[in-house]
C-alpha cells in the first residue's frame, strides 16, 4: 500500500462468502419456489408468459442489466412485469414471494473459514470496515451477511440494489468514502472481480487488493494493476500492517 490504510472495504460473494453448487439448477428450483408463492396469491400466468424466452427471473434480470451499471433491484423488475399484466400484489405478498425464491439460493452460500479470524484481527488493530456488494436484492444481501455471522464487524454496508448502481460505478465507492470521511488513498477495496472491485476502486483513488481464491475466468487485458494480490483472506492483516 502506498499510504497507511485506515478503512478496508470488502466485496461479499466469492470474497467473504462462497458458493458450493452450480447455479443453473438452483435458479430453476428457486424460480419454482417463487411461482408456488405467486400462484398462492392468485397469479394465473405461466413463467413463459411473464419472462418470454428466459427460463427464470434471475436469467431475465441479469439479461436486462447487461448493458449498463443500473441496478433497479429484482423486486422492482418483478413488480413491473406483473403490473404490465394487470396483476397487482401488495408489498407484503411480493416480498414473501421473493423470500421464497431467495431461501433456495441463500442455502448455497457459506462463509470462508478465514473470514471471521481475519475480521477479528483487523478490528482489533483499529481498522474501520465496510462492505460494498453487487446484489440484486438488498434484503438478500443482509441475509447472507447475517448467515455468515459477520454483520457486527462492519460499520458500513451498501448493496448495489439499495444504491441503484453496480460496481464499478464510481458513485457506489464515493458513497462509502463519504460515510467514512477519509481520503481515498487511505482506503483499500478487497474483492475477487477485477473489473468491478479492482478497476472500480482504483478509478476513485482507492487502493485495491485482488483476492484470487475463487477467480475462475480469465481477466481481460488492462493497464490497471491491483496494489496487491492475495489468495486467502488470512494474508490481509499482515499485508496491511506491512
Amino acid at each position: 500500500m502506498k499510504t497507511p490504510i485506515r478503512v478496508v472495504l470488502f466485496d461479499l460473494g466469492n470474497t467473504l462468502i462462497y458458493d458450493k453448487e452450480p447455479w443453473e439448477n438452483l435458479y430453476l428450483r428457486a424460480d419454482k419456489a417463487l411461482w408456488n408463492s405467486l400462484h398462492s396469491y392468485g397469479v394465473k400466468l405461466t413463467q413463459s408468459e411473464l419472462y418470454g424466452k428466459y427460463k427464470t427471473l434471475f436469467q431475465l434480470y441479469y439479461r436486462l442489466r447487461e448493458n449498463d451499471l443500473d441496478e433497479p433491484g429484482i423486486g422492482t423488475v418483478l413488480r413491473d412485469l406483473l403490473n404490465r399484466n394487470n396483476i397487482h400484489l401488495s408489498d407484503e405478498e411480493l416480498h414473501s414471494a421473493l423470500h421464497s425464491m431467495y431461501r433456495i439460493t441463500q442455502a448455497n452460500w457459506f462463509a470462508e473459514n478465514d473470514a471471521i479470524p481475519m475480521l477479528e484481527t483487523l478490528k482489533s488493530r483499529g481498522f474501520r470496515l465496510g462492505i460494498i456488494s453487487n446484489g440484486a436484492d438488498d434484503q438478500n444481501t443482509y441475509t447472507l451477511i447475517d448467515k455468515a455471522q459477520i454483520r457486527s464487524y462492519f460499520e458500513y454496508i451498501i448493496s448495489s440494489a439499495a444504491f441503484g448502481k453496480r460496481k464499478p460505478h464510481p458513485g457506489i465507492f464515493n458513497a462509502a468514502l463519504e460515510h467514512f470521511q477519509v481520503p481515498a488513498e487511505q482506503t483499500a477495496m478487497v474483492g475477487d472481480t477485477f473489473e468491478a472491485d479492482i478497476i472500480g476502486a482504483q478509478q476513485v483513488g482507492m487502493n485495491s487488493i485482488w483476492i484470487t481464491r475463487r477467480v475462475q475466468k480469465t481477466v481481460r487485458r488492462s493497464q490497471i494493476r491491483p496494489d496487491a494480490i492475495v489468495s486467502t483472506l488470512s494474508e490481509i492483516p499482515a499485508l496491511l500492517s506491512a
